[in-house]
């Protein structure tokens, strides 16, 4: 990978800094904080912005199952080419959310494996086209409205939307690769 564009904060941080990578990092993780938290903290007004959705959307108050949203947030990071944040997502949430090596490998693969269930392949659909056109068909709004209610629909629209949002960051900023996550199957 090329050299990354917007340098990681590194320690020793200053106390601030430090308490706002804290609250970004999972309790209890381990971990030291990830290169794109460091890299967001670089401007501590967004760091703070952005923490409020993306804790959101990966608490126990969104409206989807953890498999659900793992399904959507590989898939748009696969389809985005963020190997950094598919690589994050699969190594930390890949196992809880019962995903498969096949699955895990459909999420960078063209159209919708037949691995999916009728469920998951409509998320995948939803993701590709969102991606595609910004935009989602009448025909696959139907199917998902049989599926899913309207604020479930809702956090999947801002869940696709904040995933190219992070995706674009980390590839745009060139993040380091973490050496725990996970790297494209075919790269593997």
């Amino acid at each position: 990978m090329d050299e990354q564009r917007i340098a990681a904060l590194e320690p020793p941080y200053a106390p601030e800094v430090e308490a706002e990578l804290n609250r970004w990092m999972p309790p209890g993780s381990g971990l030291p904080p990830l290169a794109l938290f460091r890299t967001l903290a670089t401007d501590q007004p967004l760091a703070q912005a952005m923490w409020h959705l993306g804790s959101f959307l990966l608490s126990r108050r969104f409206a989807l199952t953890l498999r659900e949203r793992e399904v959507v947030v590989d898939r748009v990071c696969a389809r985005c080419g963020c190997e950094y944040e598919w690589g994050v997502h699969v190594a930390a949430f890949g196992g809880a959310a019962s995903l498969d090596e096949a699955e895990i490998a459909a999420t960078v693969a063209p159209g919708v494996a037949a691995c999916w269930s009728e469920r998951e392949g409509l998320l995948v659909r939803l993701a590709d086209e969102l991606h595609d056109d910004a935009r989602v068909s009448d025909e696959l709004w139907r199917a998902l409205a049989a599926h899913w209610d309207e604020r479930q629909l809702l956090e999947l629209l801002v869940l696709c939307g904040w995933y190219h949002v992070i995706a674009y960051v980390a590839s745009g900023a060139r993040v380091a690769l973490e050496p725990w996550a996970r790297t494209f199957p075919e790269r593997a």
